[in-house]
C-alpha cells in the first residue's frame, strides 16, 4: 500500500485562494508612474518624508480631536493632566526640528543603503500583498525594533546620562499623540536605529520600508496617546502588544515598561512589577466601593 501524502502549498500556489486585492489596480498604476516620473534619491528622500508626515500627523489627528469631544474623556488614561495648546505648540515646534533637520537626513541615506544592497523600487519586483511577505517582514521589523527599544531606552533612564537626554522626552508626564517623537536629538538617532536594524535584514523591496514606517508610526502614536479606547484598537489582536494605558504609566511613573511595542522584555526582567501592582491596586478600590 503506498503512503498517502498530501501535497503543500507554495506560496505563490496559496495566493490562489485568497481574494483579489481590491486596491491593487489603483496602487499599480500610481506606483508605475511614480517610478516613471521620479528619481530613486527622490523617491527614497522626499517620498520617504511625504509618507511620515501625512501618517504622522494623520495619526495623530483623532487625539486632537478628542480634546473638544466631552464623550471621550472619560476614555483619557490621565483625565486629570488635559492637553493644552501651550504644550502641543512646543512640541510641534521641537518635532518639526526634528524632521526636517534629523530624519530628513536619514532618510536622504536610504537612497544609498537601498543602492548598496540592490533593494529594488520597481513594481515587476513588488512582493505579494499577503501575510506570508508584507506583513510577516513588518512583524520581525517589529521584533527587531523592540528589542533594540527595550534595551537602550532602559539605558537611557541610567541616571548617569537620563537628565541629559530622555529627560527632553518626559518633559509631558502625560503624552499625547504628537509627543511620540518629542525628543533629544540624540535620542532620536539611538532609538531611530532600531527602526533600521529590521530593513537592513529583512528589507526585499523600497515598499517594505514605506510599510514598516506607517504600522510603527500607528502604534507609536498610539501607545503616547493618552486614550485607551475598548475594542475600536486593531492593535490589540496582536500577542502581547502593551497598548497606550501600558506606555502612558511609563511616563506616568518613569520608570518601567520599557518596551516599544511588546510586553515580553518587561515580563521577562520584571520591570512591568510597579505597574501590575498600580492597577492591581486599583482594581482592589473598585471592588471595595461594589
Amino acid at each position: 500500500m503506498e503512503n498517502a501524502t498530501v501535497p503543500l502549498l507554495t506560496p505563490d500556489q496559496f495566493l490562489d485562494y485568497l481574494p483579489e486585492n481590491p486596491v491593487k489596480e489603483s496602487f499599480a498604476r500610481a506606483w508605475i508612474y511614480m517610478t516613471n516620473n521620479y528619481t530613486k534619491f527622490q523617491i527614497a528622500t522626499w517620498g520617504s518624508l511625504i509618507v511620515h508626515e501625512l501618517i504622522y500627523f494623520a495619526a495623530c489627528m483623532p487625539g486632537i480631536i478628542f480634546q473638544f469631544i466631552p464623550f471621550m474623556r472619560r476614555f483619557k488614561i490621565q483625565s486629570n493632566r488635559p492637553e493644552t495648546f501651550e504644550g502641543q505648540w512646543k512640541c510641534f515646534k521641537l518635532l518639526m526640528f526634528s524632521h526636517f533637520c534629523i530624519q530628513l537626513p536619514l532618510m536622504a541615506g536610504t537612497y544609498v543603503f537601498t543602492e548598496f544592497f540592490n533593494i529594488p523600487y520597481g513594481w515587476e519586483e513588488m512582493p505579494p500583498w499577503f501575510v506570508y511577505n508584507i506583513a510577516l517582514r513588518v512583524f520581525g521589523c517589529a521584533v527587531i525594533e523592540d528589542t533594540w527599544h527595550y534595551f537602550l531606552h532602559s539605558a537611557l533612564h541610567d541616571k548617569r546620562i537620563y537628565k541629559h537626554i530622555h529627560k527632553v522626552h518626559h518633559h509631558f508626564q502625560s503624552p499625547f499623540g504628537m509627543t511620540a517623537e518629542y525628543a533629544h536629538p540624540a535620542e532620536t538617532l539611538i532609538l531611530g536605529m532600531g527602526f533600521f536594524w529590521g530593513i537592513l535584514l529583512l528589507a526585499n523591496h523600497v515598499v517594505l520600508m514605506w510599510a514598516w514606517v506607517m504600522i510603527r508610526l500607528f502604534e507609536t502614536i498610539d501607545v503616547h496617546s493618552g486614550y485607551e479606547i475598548p475594542y475600536l484598537n486593531v492593535f490589540h489582536l496582536v500577542p502581547f502588544y502593551g497598548g497606550a494605558r501600558y506606555h502612558d504609566f511609563h511616563h506616568y511613573n518613569f520608570t518601567g515598561n520599557y518596551s516599544s511595542t511588546f510586553t515580553w522584555w518587561d515580563k521577562i526582567f520584571g520591570t512591568d512589577r510597579q505597574f501590575k501592582e498600580y492597577y492591581a491596586k486599583l482594581e482592589g478600590k473598585k471592588e471595595k466601593k461594589q
